[in-house]
């Protein structure tokens, strides 16, 4: 591309290699419809206006023209999916672009995760950002394949593998003044900082967004959203598969639409099958004008407004001298998408991907696992006399957690899970560095009447969690788990109902999207099967191992709550 030419196509004196004409234009900084055209050269938008010609033109009459589609924050592992997958199902949806955080697979792999995951993106049509990840561990209560410091940043950064810092999750060592995270803080320079910052108000927030740290998805009400926009930073309205704020957090942008150009639509965890039934950002949409935002202004919430925070001047807008990432729909309403443009280059058409499958880059060697598990009879706690129980308490839809303290099920003097309190037991077996170490809690919310379900995505180090209603199931689940090198599973006794193997870090399945919905099906239609009432019952409990969220969670270290001090023990005596 040359300018000289690429003016002259601006000008309506040379031919533009596309125009596109009879469509309304989202215009996303003024928020409102114009009738133009719309003319491409080498993946750049010319010119907008009347009169264009172009080597092709396409009539879209009945259409609006939006720009193609900008999740803020995502974690491409937690679909399941590796990036090409990934992409393929958000393509045709309409997303161009997403800031993803690489930090699970960093958890499991290190640097070659990371490196993985870069050169997988490569061929994708969907551009993906990648930050750096900032918090390997997420703190020091959880066990991860190696520690990722300053310098594993800093390597990040000089090797082209990311452009931002990743979601700084250890607030206490942020607004304390720790020097190793701080190290980290400064190794990213003057490149975007995400933050993530639950609950956070009064000084340690100011503490926190002195930082540099000046972005957060983890705003659980309208209060909480509202004053870290006071304090300056950008709010990421969360609304995943199982984390929803949308709707708690929308009425901030439809009282006032100007703090649309401050506020991010972002899915942070989604399933493979949400994405293939629901949708991506054109999802986002839809819910945003179902809650009260009008749909220019949540239209502006995942083009023009990420885009901005991330610093690309030249996305999210349909505009003279951006790049070509363009969408057609029916109307923002439903957001119906029907053509996908990226660098100007038709990539889907009517929900289906135009060019072939997404080249696969060779995954990071697996880790063979040395874990030896522990017998059946060291899953049953031995209870103090008088003592009381530890219980994590799961909040349907959100990530936080209770911390709750209750008279534990006793018998023949050990703790044991029951059906009728809906209190089943928790186990984390820590796999990354091999020591086998096994933490155990319990955990009310999850339904499960008998069985267990077992898990290698547990945030954020993603060792073997299991939950359950017997220590036998329990244990079974970390067997097979282990002896297929990380999935999800189902099990009932020694019987496993269903499995689907992540072979990708323990992470994500190789295979396509159809494979991994096949399988997430299955285990999920056994869950159901043991009791379980919740729609994504896996990806409940893998939240119940981070630790940076509040409030109780089990790391393979044991309970941590930072909101309380940091560890705690199971039982608490003399209460």
């Amino acid at each position: 591309m040359t300018m000289a030419t690429l003016l002259a196509v601006a000008r309506g004196e040379h031919p533009a290699d596309l125009v596109l004409r009879g469509a309304r234009i989202a215009n996303v900084f003024t928020l409102e419809y114009e009738e133009a055209e719309v003319a491409l050269w080498k993946g750049r938008i010319a010119g907008i206006g009347k009169g264009y010609r172009g080597a092709v033109e396409e009539d879209l009459s009945g259409l609006v023209l939006v720009p193609g589609f900008f999740d803020g924050h995502c974690h491409i592992e937690s679909t399941l999916l590796t990036p090409a997958a990934f992409s393929e199902l958000a393509a045709v949806r309409g997303t161009a672009v997403v800031a993803a955080d690489p930090h699970e697979i960093a958890n499991t792999c290190g640097l070659a995760g990371v490196e993985y995951m870069w050169r997988e993106g490569l061929g994708c049509p969907v551009e993906l950002f990648y930050a750096a990840p900032s918090c390997v561990p997420a703190s020091p209560f959880e066990t991860a394949f190696e520690t990722l410091d300053a310098a594993a940043l800093a390597t990040c950064f000089a090797r082209g593998w990311c452009d931002s810092l990743g979601e700084v999750m250890n607030y206490p060592a942020v607004t304390s003044g720790d020097p190793e995270l701080w190290s980290k803080l400064f190794a990213a320079g003057s490149r975007v900082k995400s933050g993530h910052a639950p609950g956070l108000s009064g000084g340690e927030l100011c503490a926190y967004c002195a930082s540099g740290c000046d972005s957060d998805h983890e705003s659980v009400t309208a209060a909480e959203g509202l004053e870290k926009l006071r304090r300056g930073m950008w709010l990421m309205i969360r609304e995943g598969a199982t984390e929803h704020n949308l709707e708690e957090l929308a009425p901030l942008v439809a009282a006032d639409e100007a703090r649309s150009s401050r506020c991010m639509l972002v899915s942070d965890d989604l399933t493979a099958r949400y994405l293939r039934d629901r949708g991506h950002m054109d999802e986002k949409i839809r819910l945003a004008v179902r809650h009260g935002i009008s749909p220019l202004a949540a239209l502006r919430m995942v083009t023009l407004s990420p885009a901005s925070y991330f610093g690309h001047r030249d996305r999210g807008a349909v505009a003279p001298g951006y790049v070509a990432d363009l969408v057609a729909v029916d109307d923002l309403e439903s957001c119906r998408v029907r053509r996908v443009w990226k660098h100007g280059r038709l990539v889907a058409a009517e929900g289906r991907l135009v060019a072939l499958a997404v080249p696969r880059a060779t995954p990071p060697a697996p880790v063979p696992l040395r874990v030896a598990l522990p017998p059946e009879e060291d899953f049953s706690p031995a209870v103090p006399k008088g003592a009381r129980l530890r219980v994590i308490g799961l909040r349907p839809g959100q990530v936080v957690t209770e911390h709750r303290i209750v008279e534990p099920s006793v018998r023949d003097g050990r703790a044991v899970p029951e059906a009728g309190r809906d209190l089943a037991l928790l186990a984390v077996l820590e796999k990354n560095r091999g020591t086998g170490r096994l933490a155990l809690g319990f955990v009310q919310g999850l339904g499960l009447r008998e069985g267990a379900l077992g898990s290698s995505v547990a945030h954020d180090a993603h060792n073997f969690v299991a939950a359950g209603m017997d220590a036998r199931s329990v244990r079974r689940a970390l067997v097979a788990l282990a002896a297929a090198g990380g999935g999800l599973v189902a099990v009932r006794g020694d019987e496993v109902l269903a499995s689907l193997p992540l072979s990708v870090g323990g992470l994500m399945h190789a295979g396509t999207a159809e494979e991994v919905v096949a399988g997430l099906d299955a285990v999920e239609t056994a869950a159901a099967r043991l009791g379980t009432p919740l729609d994504h019952p896996f990806m409940a409990m893998s939240f119940l191992c981070l630790s940076v969220i509040p409030e109780l969670k089990l790391a393979d270290t044991g309970y941590v709550d930072l909101s309380r001090g940091g560890a705690q023990s199971l039982f608490v005596e003399g209460a």
